[in-house]
């Protein structure tokens, strides 16, 4: 903490020019190490080859879509309008020090983001992986300073909760940058509160009972595909990924049909084979969690389909089988199941309303899918649900930096999004400046004036 404090005034004070001009370095260094990145995602966070490939090219987008917004943004002030004889400008300027804290399930590509973001800014970064990801943040970290970010404007604090909490609680700490859980990010946001000095901006990213709404016209081979993309990729764990699957009931039975054929095709068994579609999840909590949620929803719901798990491919790891399972309504759901485990409702068509105020009475708000043929219902849906990211035929996970950035609202998170234009100016402060130029003798701009432009 205090070599990022004695770190601050001096990155800050760096052009922004520079320090985006880091950051695009780091870009290619993450790019020349992703094999390696690539083998760290795979072994340490039990990512599938393509996904681990897809963490390396959105932690790389990050860096230069961040660096471009430092030089668009911080690089010198906004001229403001004001009445002859006076300039007003207002800058935008690094807060001091920020703690980052990431997540598991994207321990490069979020790791970088919230980084990036933070350094670019203006900001010295305490960075704290989550506990069970530390040696991909490592390696992250060291491509950084090799860039040119120096040691002291990036530090690196591995640990589990109680080193985060400490970190929260300091008051040297001028910012926080979190992706998880929605307890965490309220514990943060008690502790936060609870410090005495400066109130300081808490930046969240949490989950999401996230659901699909198909409507009868919808077609079913495609409604499949992005819902076994959506719900199963990445092993679920995903914030963005697919929980709730709402069918109206016309194709509902169809639906389910085609829905268990396409789960018997996927294969789950070590990350590192090119043949795997599903790895393993994340640790015994998370697979004790997914067993106890399954066995409540066989007394309480119907299995539609469960992936069957090969004995050998599964013998070393915490798997669990890709399952689905039909319920009658939503509020069996108590909290959001971080896992690959779908859920299936069938609505009526005259029920549309209803099946939207469910989905806002629950609280969450990050990423919605509709499938429909129908473009005054796609409308509908979007114009009523509280919701930061939705997707209209398509499924509804990767987004992409730059051009669908990410968050939520409500218990989904703070905003602004990642990856969007105004996530920066989150990690800075604005200051104006108002100087009489009249004081000087007049206003000097009026000297440059033309003779067709004077008044």
């Amino acid at each position: 903490m205090a070599a990022a404090v004695d770190a601050a005034p001096g990155w800050e004070a760096t052009p922004a020019g520079d320090r985006a001009a880091c950051l695009d370095r780091a870009a290619d260094l993450l790019e020349g190490a992703g094999p390696e990145l690539m083998a760290l995602c795979v072994r340490e966070a039990g990512k599938t080859i393509d996904d681990a490939l897809a963490e390396v090219r959105e932690a790389v987008d990050f860096c230069r879509y961040y660096a471009a917004r430092a030089r668009a943004d911080f690089a010198g002030p906004l001229e403001m309008p004001g009445p002859t004889g006076e300039s007003n400008q207002l800058t935008l300027r690094g807060r001091g020090v920020f703690a980052c804290i990431g997540p598991w399930n994207f321990p490069l590509a979020i790791f970088c983001g919230e980084v990036t973001a933070a350094l670019a800014a203006g900001n010295a970064v305490i960075a704290k992986p989550a506990e069970q990801t530390p040696l991909i943040a490592a390696r992250a970290v060291d491509l950084f300073h090799e860039a040119g970010i120096p040691p002291g404007a990036l530090n690196l604090l591995p640990g589990d909760g109680t080193v985060g909490a400490a970190l929260v609680t300091d008051p040297r700490v001028n910012g926080v940058a979190f992706t998880g859980s929605v307890e965490t990010a309220r514990a943060i946001n008690q502790a936060l509160a609870g410090r005495t000095g400066p109130i300081v901006p808490l930046i969240a990213e949490t989950g999401g009972q996230n659901a699909m709404i198909v409507d009868s016209t919808a077609l079913p081979e495609q409604v499949v595909s992005d819902a076994v993309t959506s719900a199963f990729r990445s092993a679920g764990q995903r914030c963005s990924a697919l929980r709730v699957l709402f069918v109206q009931k016309d194709i509902a039975g169809r639906i389910t049909e085609m829905l268990a054929g396409a789960m018997a095709e996927l294969r789950v068994g070590d990350p590192g084979q090119l043949s795997t579609d599903v790895g393993p999840v994340i640790d015994d909590d998370a697979l004790r969690m997914l067993e106890d949620h399954a066995r409540r929803m066989e007394r309480e719901g119907r299995l539609l389909y469960r992936v069957p798990l090969d004995e050998e491919a599964c013998a070393h790891g915490t798997f669990f089988a890709p399952c689905a399972f039909e319920i009658d309504r939503l509020d069996r759901l108590e909290r959001e199941v971080f896992g690959p485990v779908l859920h299936v409702i069938a609505f009526n068509g005259d029920r549309l309303d209803a099946v939207i105020d469910g989905i806002n009475a629950i609280g969450y708000g990050l990423t919605l899918g509709i499938h429909s043929r129908v473009d005054g219902f796609a409308r509908r849906i979007h114009q009523r649900l509280r919701v930061g990211n939705t997707y209209v035929n398509r499924n509804m996970i990767g987004a992409v930096v730059g051009v669908q950035p990410f968050g939520g609202e409500g218990l989904s998170g703070t905003g602004p999004k990642a990856g969007g234009p105004r996530y920066l100016h989150r990690f800075a402060t604005e200051r104006t400046l108002t100087v009489n130029t009249a004081a000087a003798g007049g206003n000097a701009a009026l000297l440059s004036l033309e003779e067709d432009d004077a008044p």
